[in-house]
């Protein structure tokens, strides 16, 4: 593999500069600096559980545990759950907490994430998609009822086992068992209203945006599953004369080559790593 270009953070500070509007998107790998898994492939799963060495990935997030062995389930994404809800965002977010003020906050975020990493650290709810659902939302397991804030749900999770122990989370307007509001792998019990209520919302904002310059500010968004990588490059082609893409990722930064140029940059870096470096170009003027 080619040894990747150094990153060129003048060249992303430029196009942010130039900027009307911000469009954050994410994926897993925008978590890893704040100590997150980003389950790398079926190895870094396993690495991040090992009690669960040799069940894939997408087998263990099927919503068919939640009826075969819920107590698995529920140890699995209670684990999760804890663990998101004790998660601080790194330093990071405020910085693109901080892009956004100065855009008098006409900013948006789309992201693959479940974490409602986002949300804690200062962004507005309702400028925000999940594509994947929220771990912080939970259904019923047949998808026939409402999503509701998950709240004072509390799951207790045998960490060495990776189970729940009793009593499994209960919801006041959930009747039987919950489960997250994920999208997971098999699921048609999926309840989507919330997320296509924020995908309402982006898609307004998107419109208002018409005529003016959209930068898109990518971080750690993978290719194996590239919904976040497919959105921010949709908004660069439909409008490549003003809309602009930087692309953040330690492995995978490649713009498309069909990019008009000046208008894409590709920084090998992670995250953390890549905002403070154009945070740092941005004050350097």
């Amino acid at each position: 593999m080619p040894t990747p270009p150094p990153p060129n953070y003048a060249a992303a500070a430029a196009l942010l500069r130039d900027a009307d509007a911000l469009l954050i998107t994410a994926g897993a790998g925008m978590g890893v600096d704040s100590g997150l898994p980003d389950f790398k492939g079926n190895q870094g799963f396993w690495e991040a559980y090992p009690s669960l060495y040799g069940v894939p990935f997408q087998e263990m997030a099927n919503p068919r545990w939640f009826t075969q062995d819920p107590h698995r389930a529920w140890g699995f994404y209670g684990h999760r759950l804890n663990l998101y809800r004790a998660t601080v965002p790194h330093e990071g977010f405020a910085l693109l907490r901080a892009w956004a003020r100065r855009l008098s906050d006409n900013y948006f975020i789309y992201t693959s994430n479940v974490d409602g990493q986002f949300q804690k650290a200062g962004f507005s709810p309702d400028r925000c998609v999940e594509c994947h659902g929220s771990i912080h939302h939970a259904q019923p397991l047949n998808g026939d009822g409402d999503v509701h804030s998950a709240e004072g749900m509390t799951v207790e999770v045998d960490e060495t086992q990776l189970r729940a122990r009793d009593p499994l989370p209960r919801h006041p307007n959930i009747q039987g068992l919950p489960r997250p509001n994920i999208l997971m792998f098999g699921d048609d019990s999926w309840d989507e209203s919330r997320t296509l209520e924020q995908a309402e919302r982006l898609g307004a904002w998107l419109k208002a945006q018409e005529g003016r310059r959209v930068a898109v500010v990518e971080m750690g968004a993978g290719t194996t599953i590239p919904s976040v990588r497919n959105f921010g490059e949709r908004v660069l082609a439909n409008d490549p004369a003003r809309a602009a893409l930087i692309r953040i990722n330690p492995s995978a930064a490649d713009v498309p080559a069909r990019a008009p140029a000046g208008r894409a940059v590709s920084l090998f870096v992670g995250a953390l790593e890549g905002l403070r470096g154009i945070d740092a170009a941005l004050s350097a003027g």
